[in-house]
């Protein structure tokens, strides 16, 4: 006989059931009947403590707006607008006009490195923009207050401006190649 079928023999030989030396069900009982039973608490403590809420949230708010009674130090921000006039007598900021001179001298050489069929649509798309800024220059002129006809024109500037620097980033690349 091996091991296994000398621990199924004993297994066989215990008892089918054992009873508790005690009545265990009343306990059980009083467990789960216990355990069914909510502890509520009475109406006035949670009105105790919504008015506690409320009271200590309005005393924080009431001493943050009254403040400590510090001076408050008021702080000017250090706007920096460069001058513009429209109509006949426009004038762009420095930094714009600075830009642009320094764009605008270096495009005609920027240009004369590019293919011809390249320059001719790069010279009409420049003379798109300088026309659009020219006519709005123009109506400007008849109504120098318009906010629109200025927010048109700054925006024709800057469309100018990114037109030159595309301009010189792609010289940049055609000359730059030596892989070819």
């Amino acid at each position: 006989m091996n091991d296994q079928d000398r621990i199924f023999d004993d297994a066989a030989k215990l008892a089918k059931e054992i009873r508790p030396e005690r009545d265990l069900w009343p306990g059980i009982e009083a467990e789960i009947s216990g355990r069914t039973q909510r502890k509520t608490y009475p109406m006035f403590a949670q009105a105790a403590a919504v008015v506690l809420l409320v009271a200590a949230s309005s005393g924080i708010t009431y001493f943050a707006v009254k403040g400590d009674g510090a001076a408050t130090v008021a702080v000017q921000p250090n706007y920096v607008f460069d001058e513009a006039a429209f109509g006949e007598s426009y004038s762009l900021g420095p930094g714009f006009t600075d830009a642009r001179s320094g764009l605008a001298s270096k495009l005609d050489a920027q240009l004369a490195k590019l293919p011809p069929e390249e320059r001719a649509t790069i010279e009409e798309n420049l003379a798109l923009v300088r026309g659009a800024i020219d006519e709005i220059n123009a109506e400007l002129s008849e109504d120098p207050d318009n906010a629109q006809l200025q927010s048109m024109l700054l925006k024709a500037y800057r469309e100018e401006l990114m037109l030159m620097r595309q301009i010189g980033n792609l010289t940049q690349n055609v000359t730059s190649r030596n892989d070819i």
